[in-house]
């Protein structure tokens, strides 16, 4: 595989965020225009090979911060910092060895994917803007990635509607990290997909976090899922961060108001008393 990206000094975030704010104009033409501020000031720092899980409801800010974080959009306000490197992409854009430092895999890989390029093509396709590999090189290496993420060789030169959705995903992770980011952006990666293929995902990115010493940040609502993934846990409400915490602090003994209300309104899968309904229609079946 190419080189990974060089790691930040000892110490040294690979993610921080210092009073990020972003304000978003709506109204204008024939009334008056006013600002609403989408985010209000998060602070956040994510270690080398750590996961920070955000949650937090539709319209809580959670994909807003994502775009920032990605370098899609700046904020409006504080800092953005990758491998302890200030990044003011509306000042001087990103630069290219930036850019390949964070990678996002959206919640619809379909969506993502070119659908006239086969699969083959779409993992190589990084190689061949963030390297000087020849186009042999760049195919061996997008086999052994294709491999890597638990498909098959007779995938190469198939195309995405051929794929069924969690196999589709296996393919966006594999592009995202071709190039070996840094820091990988994970948006609702599991929660378009069936209970049984979102497990087999999540352990898919365990073990590629641990092979390739990955940062994530994972953008969640699924607490269940955010509590299996998670060592931190950031709680958004209306733009702000609510509270944050170690995932074992936070599951434990929730501290804000809204990460109770938001807990509590979480369904919970009672075994025993699934196992005791079954039981009492057997036997009333018998």
């Amino acid at each position: 595989m190419s080189a990974p990206a060089t790691p930040p000094a000892a110490g040294v975030p690979v993610l921080e965020t210092r009073g990020v704010t972003r304000d978003y104009v709506s109204g204008g033409v024939f009334g008056g225009t006013r600002t609403v501020r989408a985010l209000k000031g998060i602070d956040l720092k994510v270690d080398r090979g750590s996961t920070l899980a955000v949650v937090g409801e539709s319209g809580c800010g959670k994909s807003t911060l994502a775009r920032i974080i990605t370098m899609i959009d700046a904020p409006s306000g504080g800092e953005l910092l990758i491998d302890g490197e200030k990044v003011d992409i509306a000042r001087t854009g990103v630069p290219p060895d930036l850019r390949r430092k964070v990678q996002i895999v959206f919640q619809n890989p379909y969506g993502s994917l070119n659908p006239r390029q086969k699969i083959g093509d779409v993992l190589a396709e990084p190689l061949k803007l963030n390297t000087s590999l020849s186009a042999a090189e760049r195919r061996d290496r997008a086999m052994e990635m294709l491999l890597r993420v638990g498909l098959r060789g007779q995938h190469f030169n198939r195309y995405p509607h051929m794929f069924s959705g969690g196999q589709r995903q296996r393919i966006a992770i594999a592009r995202a990290i071709m190039v070996h980011p840094a820091l990988l952006v994970l948006d609702e990666p599991v929660s378009a997909l069936d209970l049984s293929v979102q497990a087999q995902i999540l352990n898919l990115l365990q073990d590629l976090q641990d092979e390739y010493d990955l940062t994530y940040v994972f953008i969640s609502h699924d607490l269940s899922v955010v509590r299996h993934v998670a060592d931190e846990v950031m709680v958004m409400n209306l733009g702000e961060a609510v509270e944050y915490r170690s995932r074992d602090a936070i599951f434990a003994a929730p501290e804000h108001p809204y990460t109770r209300t938001l807990f509590a309104a979480t369904p919970r899968i009672d075994v025993d008393r699934i196992r005791a309904r079954v039981a009492r229609k057997t036997a009333a079946r018998g």
